[in-house]
């Protein structure tokens, strides 16, 4: 199951936010968001940016956000991420957010999918799968010179595909959050009734 939407189109962040309901039609126990990426290149930074921004957005929630500019992520730290979140979370749903390289006419898609995202991929690197639910955002076209595409790409783009991404993410959580609330209390009320 996955799911496209074009960075300038005007819905990208009401299909992300109906996406994501789609693949997580609840959530129990506190979510958690991996922003993968590095603030050394342009292109590597759509994940650190938009952790940046969730952080933000989220801030008071019982949320947990890895992954800014002032914490970044990167392929070489994914390995004991993995680790660190298995203990500190084991019962929650995974949300993965990374930068992706593709083909030329796919430069600007947000893609959801209800599967983990392998960072590093674009450049032949073999790291453990990150995510139960990835957010990927195609910053450049993929080729044997990914680095100099990725240092080549425009931070006007990863900056718009940040905004959107964590926009539609913060509006699906909070959701959730406030559906998940609304059953907690209804089964409270119902089990009264029933004492």
């Amino acid at each position: 199951m996955e799911y496209s939407f074009n960075v300038y189109n005007s819905l990208a962040q009401s299909g992300e936010v109906l996406a994501l309901k789609k693949i997580l039609p609840e959530i129990n126990h506190p979510p958690v968001i991996v922003c993968i990426g590095s603030d050394l290149s342009v292109g590597d930074s759509l994940g650190p940016v938009t952790g940046t921004k969730l952080k933000e957005k989220l801030k008071g929630l019982n949320v947990y956000v890895y992954g800014t500019l002032a914490k970044p992520i990167t392929a070489h730290e994914v390995k004991y991420t993995n680790q660190f979140i298995k203990n500190t979370h084991p019962d929650s749903t995974v949300i993965a957010i990374d930068a992706a390289v593709g083909v030329a006419g796919d430069i600007g898609l947000i893609r959801v999918a209800k599967r983990g995202l392998k960072p590093g991929s674009g450049a032949n690197k073999r790291l453990a799968k990150v995510g139960d639910v990835s957010v990927m955002g195609i910053v450049a076209e993929k080729s044997l010179f990914n680095y100099s595409l990725f240092s080549a790409t425009r931070l006007n783009v990863v900056y718009k595909m940040a905004e959107i991404i964590a926009e539609g993410v913060a509006t699906f959580i909070i959701e959730a959050m406030q559906s998940a609330a609304l059953r907690a209390r209804t089964d409270m009320v119902l089990s009264s009734l029933h004492a």
